[in-house]
């Protein structure tokens, strides 16, 4: 494997053009890694490119909610993934707090919310729309929640607010937090066997829309504020009461200071911008094809030096 490794990097990065930046700060650019696929692997991408280009950069481990106030305080250097849905919230309270900078979209839409395998909607023929769910609640119930139907969100720190929703919604769910991305696969994978009816966290893009096709749950609209202002959305006195915007932007932000500090690496990470097959495809070749981050990261690159390799000239 370690030697698979060595010869994926250097062919990948044998594409980079080589350029000394001598303006650029010798200090590393500090990229951070959360707990689902394809940010990971885009990290990775983004660090093998800068390394190529001549810059130094080191990885750390963060929390993906609490990542914008280190990125504004400088702790880390920038964010490859900021969610509309997920982190929307997180990475407006930062920008006005001061420090960080939005450093342009991805060619990507995103969507996160409540969805099902399509196996799930021949047992409640309603679907999508989420009063067909609730009025279908009891085909998910399980041991663990009763009489209420079982939905399974995301990890908690990804802070889906699936239970203020149920709350708002006057839902017969009960919220069951998943431990991991890889938890959610496998639940759907087991459920798949016997076609049983589920429902989950997930998001687009990611590699699981083309191994499981499948459906959001509709709720209410999207409306700007339903998260912070009860008055927005169609239950009066109620936060959460519409679903996630349906066509979410996945937007770059970088530490107000990057610029100043490595010009030619920040003129870079303003070039970069994925799209959705292409930010499934990361996702698949750690999920599905079980490649360590980096070596899909370097596998990813071999493939598509078309897409990459114009961000650094």
């Amino acid at each position: 494997m370690k030697m698979m490794k060595t010869a994926l990097t250097a062919g990948a990065l044998a594409l980079v053009p080589f350029a000394v930046l001598a303006e650029d700060s010798s200090d590393p650019i500090v990229i951070p890694i959360h707990n689902w696929s394809s940010q990971i692997v885009m990290s990775n991408v983004v660090g093998q490119i800068l390394e190529g280009a001549g810059n130094s950069v080191e990885y750390v481990t963060t929390d993906s909610q609490a990542v914008y106030e280190s990125v504004r305080l400088g702790d880390v250097t920038l964010e490859m993934e900021v969610w509309e849905g997920a982190f929307g919230a997180s990475f407006r309270a930062a920008m006005e707090k001061g420090g960080i900078v939005d450093v342009g979209d991805h060619n990507a839409v995103t969507r996160e919310d409540w969805w099902y395998p399509m196996w799930t909607k021949d047992a409640c023929p309603g679907l999508p729309d989420w009063k067909a769910l609730n009025d279908c609640a009891a085909i998910f119930a399980t041991p663990e929640t009763g009489e209420k139907g079982r939905y399974l969100d995301g990890p908690v720190d990804w802070l889906k607010h699936g239970v203020e929703r149920v709350e708002a919604l006057d839902m017969n769910f009960q919220v069951i937090n998943a431990g991991s991305a890889a938890a959610l696969w496998a639940e759907i994978g087991a459920a798949e066997a016997d076609k049983k009816p589920i429902v989950v966290f997930n998001w687009t893009p990611n590699f699981a829309e083309a191994v499981w096709p499948g459906e959001f749950v509709e709720f209410p609209a999207w409306e700007e504020g339903c998260d912070k202002d009860p008055a927005v959305g169609p239950i009066p006195d109620a936060l959460y009461d519409c679903g996630n915007p349906a066509t979410g932007y996945m937007k770059k932000a970088a530490w107000d200071g990057m610029e100043a500090k490595w010009p030619a690496a920040y003129a870079i990470l303003e070039k970069v911008s994925f799209t959705n097959p292409q930010i499934a495809q990361m996702a698949k070749l750690v999920d599905i094809d079980e490649l360590e981050p980096d070596e899909a990261a370097t596998a990813w690159m071999e493939a598509n030096p078309d897409v990459w390799s114009g961000w650094v000239n």
